[in-house]
């Protein structure tokens, strides 16, 4: 049976990305317990293996602070049911770790047998809405544990029946999962696609969030600020962070990460986006003046 809340217990603190260059800088600073509240999070799809140093590792790293699990594989919002290896070997990181969270994506990456390296966009139809709650419910029974479903970045308007937040809300009240809300990915599809960032923010149920995402995002090379890349290789933009204080103003604070997945800085850098982001969440009556 699905798990009835995705959102609950809450650990309304800031947390990043682990990458294996940070395994070390990573271990110390939770072993010295210096930064209140640090979590990390991981891509199982990384850690799918039967032993090695990465096991150790995340083994190490998690004796000493929360884990969070954020899966790319899934296909959720693909033509397909989902893989049942892929759900035991994800299912075998949950029952070894423990995660405090587990989240996927608003997106689909496999058809016929073939996986494609990206998260690629959907349509937000009612036959959609009926497959991705199929497949959201069986990941949920087959993983033991409710997922937090995260919005996607958009760079083509498709034609849609339901609007982001109406899409999610409701995946949400027919499967009990939480949502994951990608700050970044709100403001780039809004830029990429005309719309209003802040009517987003502004309506996306607070009940329903169980986590935030905070990352870094460039203008295509061609074409420049007429089309924003989710790209996750820049600290998070000034406008993203008045969206991300805007958010948690309403709402109170969440769980947040900050993501970067390339041109990956020094860990000191990225604790220092970790400590803005624990600072707004510690005093969300300050957010919007932040």
């Amino acid at each position: 049976m699905t798990p009835r809340s995705a959102v609950a217990p809450l650990f309304p603190s800031a947390g990043l990305g682990l990458k294996p260059q940070h395994y070390a800088d990573a271990l110390a600073c939770a072993a010295a317990g210096h930064e209140a509240g640090l979590w990390f999070e991981v891509h199982p799809e990384n850690y799918m293996v039967d032993g090695g140093p990465r096991l150790t590792w995340l083994a190490a790293i998690g004796a000493e602070t929360p884990l969070s699990l954020h899966g790319v594989g899934l296909s959720l919002a693909g033509p397909e049911r989902p893989d049942a290896a892929h759900l035991a070997r994800f299912r075998a990181l949950i029952d070894r770790f423990a995660p405090v969270r587990v989240s996927e994506h608003l997106a689909w990456s496999r058809a016929g047998g073939v996986y494609m390296p990206d998260l690629l966009p959907v349509a937000r139809t009612d036959e959609t809405l009926a497959l991705m709650c199929a497949h959201v419910t069986e990941a949920q029974d087959a993983l033991g544990r409710p997922l937090l479903i995260e919005n996607p970045s958009a760079y083509l308007a498709l034609d849609h029946e339901w609007d982001e937040v109406g899409f999610l809300t409701e995946l949400a009240h027919r499967t009990g999962c939480g949502l994951l809300v990608d700050v970044n990915n709100v403001f780039v599809g809004a830029a990429n696609l005309g719309q209003d960032a802040a009517d987003w923010i502004d309506r996306v149920p607070g009940d329903l969030v169980g986590e935030i995402h905070l990352a870094g995002h460039r203008p295509d090379p061609v074409l420049g600020e007429t089309l924003l890349i989710d790209s996750h290789d820049a600290p998070v933009d000034d406008a993203v962070w008045a969206l991300f204080a805007r958010l948690i103003d309403r709402i109170g604070p969440r769980p947040t990460l900050i993501e970067r997945d390339g041109a990956v800085p020094a860990f000191e850098a990225l604790l220092a986006e970790r400590r803005r982001a624990a600072a707004l969440l510690s005093h969300p009556d300050r957010a919007l003046a932040a």
